[in-house]
């Protein structure tokens, strides 16, 4: 067991090595090619490019073992007959007694979300060049609400089988609205923000729960059902974040500002 493990982490760190290597060989060829540099630093750059492939291996192994596992794992159990508490095994069931299902898919897609690098340095970069006018906290949580949302109704798809198509024109109908109306500041940034859901820690734990779902519910296609969660990840954080600006337009108007503040509110500035 333990020397099939090994000989799995070395192919791991051998295809991220392989996958890094094309990374490396552009930027190695601008710096010396194009620019005519040395590069500096080159020691602790070195050794921060082996903290980044032993890194992703751990992370790519991690995943493999444990979490894509435990995502079918959970989706299994909690849309066992047994743990409903009706039926049996391959019982046809209504799509509300998935409840726990749909719970479920919103508390790991907000916590999942939360945690994520690539919204965190976005939250911080977007605090940083907006002079603390986009709070970093009210950036991800917002994200993170739009992201468990968007499994949770991605879930109900999957148990009811309903066409993906449908969700998307309606969420990007919406999402044309908001554009119209949502300050302007917010806007490249709420759709930089349905990009960022889609990395390291979010897609594993999605991409596992939704082939689970769809494997356990009688009558979906895992091919068909199983994916399609990742895209309303995407979809429905511009959606949240657009309308957190919004509101904190409406609330700065209603409290009373004046109209070159709300104007400049209107212009980009979100509190």
């Amino acid at each position: 067991m333990i020397t099939e493990m090994f000989k799995d982490l070395v192919e791991t760190l051998l295809y991220t090595l392989l996958d890094v290597a094309p990374i490396a060989a552009v930027l190695l060829g601008f710096q010396i090619g194009v620019l005519r540099q040395r590069i500096p630093n080159l020691r602790r750059v070195l050794v921060g490019c082996l903290y980044v492939v032993l890194g992703l291996a751990f992370f790519l192994f991690g995943l493999e073992r444990a979490l894509f596992p435990l995502g079918k794992e959970m989706a299994r159990q909690l849309t066992d007959p047994a743990f409903i508490g009706v039926g049996s095994v391959g019982t046809e069931l209504s799509w509300n007694q998935y409840y726990w299902t749909y719970l479920f898919a919103f508390a790991i897609g907000f916590s999942t979300t939360i945690a994520e690098p690539s919204l965190i340095a976005v939250a911080l970069k977007a605090r940083e060049v907006s002079g603390g006018a986009v709070g970093a906290w009210g950036l991800r949580i917002a994200v993170a609400l739009g992201v468990a949302i968007s499994l949770a109704v991605g879930t109900i798809r999957i148990v009811t089988g309903t066409p993906l198509y449908l969700y998307m024109i309606v969420g990007y109908v919406i999402v044309i609205i908001q554009t119209v109306f949502a300050p302007r500041m917010i806007v490249p940034l709420a759709y930089d923000s349905g990009g960022v859901t889609t990395s390291t820690v979010t897609v594993p734990l999605v991409t596992a729960l939704g082939l689970g779902l769809a494997a356990s519910v009688p009558g979906r296609s895992t091919l068909l059902d199983g994916f399609g969660l990742i895209a309303l990840a995407s979809l429905f954080p511009m959606i949240t974040v657009m309308g957190y600006a919004q509101i904190g337009t409406w609330l700065m108007r209603r409290s009373g500002k004046s109209p070159a503040e709300a104007s400049h509110l209107k212009e980009g500035s979100v509190q």
